[in-house]
């Protein structure tokens, strides 16, 4: 399969490309000094194109479909995963995966959306757009969660919850309402990681925690920058503009005080190097929670609710 290359970064692939040509033709020939050369030229291109990014060309980076899904991270970074199904009420949603494992010396309940690599599995995981039933599900493996005392991890990467029409009759607002509310005063810590994109109150259906991380090239917000353009604009064209307009990436987040920490990517995106990827949220997460397990559930709920009472400004 051919791999996605986005429009900024054929520069950075035509320059890879002629080092590999040369890499090919140092066996016949000593061009070790002009290897050396171009391999610092694409360090350069690189650390230039990727610390220059547009908000549209970082949304374009959080959807590129090599990146770490869910499940990548969560068998990279941990042990003993044991996945869990359905919401003992409808069926089990594939958009929505989640169970217990080991990282490290903790053991926690990792949750979040899944999303497919080809037309086959993105059918089967349903884009990554989670149905009533994956939020009840979600819930119901939080309860599990602080039923034996063990902290909770929610990976969120997903373009929206599904808007059929059959999500709605079984609940879909009802059941990310309740979420919200449950997650707010789950006595067990919450770590929060956006690891791609998040969409409205599909992504903050998973998305309360005591912290929330974030991945330099992802999105979040209440709206997509191309559904934003549609309403104001009455057309998809203007999604550049949007995306500028509602500071959606990490750095507006942080700024905003909507997100605790941005965890560092390798150079070139997290779907340059899985391996490296998740040893970097590992390292993050781990650090989280050792602070967390320090505090008594009653200061953590506290301190998540007024944590929330904060978010955003507003005048009388």
């Amino acid at each position: 399969m051919a791999k996605t290359v986005l429009e900024f970064e054929k520069p950075i692939v035509e320059l890879e490309a002629k080092l590999e040509e040369m890499k090919r033709l140092s066996d016949k020939v000593n061009i070790e000094n002009e290897i050396t050369k171009i391999e610092e030229k694409v360090r350069e291109l690189k650390e230039g194109i990727y610390k220059g990014l547009t908000r549209w060309q970082r949304v374009q980076l959080a959807r590129h479909p090599d990146r770490p899904y869910t499940l990548d991270y969560i068998y990279l970074m941990t042990s003993n995963f044991l996945e869990l199904h359905g919401d003992r009420n409808f069926k089990d949603d594939k958009a929505i995966v989640g169970g217990f494992a080991q990282l490290d010396e903790f053991k926690v309940m990792i949750i979040g959306h899944q999303k497919g690599r080809d037309t086959k599995t993105n059918v089967y995981r349903n884009f990554g757009m989670p149905n009533p039933e994956g939020y009840r599900k979600a819930m119901r493996l939080m309860k599990l969660a602080e039923k034996f005392g063990k902290p909770v991890i929610t990976m969120i990467d997903t373009p929206g919850a599904y808007p059929g029409l059959e999500a709605e009759e079984r609940g879909q607002a009802e059941a990310i309402a309740k979420n919200l509310f449950e997650m707010s005063r789950l006595k067990v810590p919450i770590i929060v990681v956006i690891i791609g994109e998040g969409a409205s109150g599909g992504a903050l259906g998973i998305g309360v925690g005591d912290r929330i991380l974030m991945l330099e090239n992802c999105w979040y917000s209440v709206i997509s920058p191309e559904s934003c353009s549609s309403i104001l604009w009455r057309s998809w064209d203007f999604k550049e503009q949007a995306a500028e307009a509602l500071k959606l990436t990490a750095p507006d987040l942080f700024e905003q005080k909507i997100i605790d920490r941005i965890v560092p990517e390798p150079l070139g995106g997290a779907h340059k190097d899985h391996q490296e990827a998740a040893k970097i949220l590992k390292a993050a997460l781990i650090e989280e929670l050792q602070q967390l397990i320090k505090i008594k559930p009653e200061k953590l709920l506290d301190t998540r609710l007024e944590k929330f009472g904060k978010m955003g400004a507003y005048t009388e």
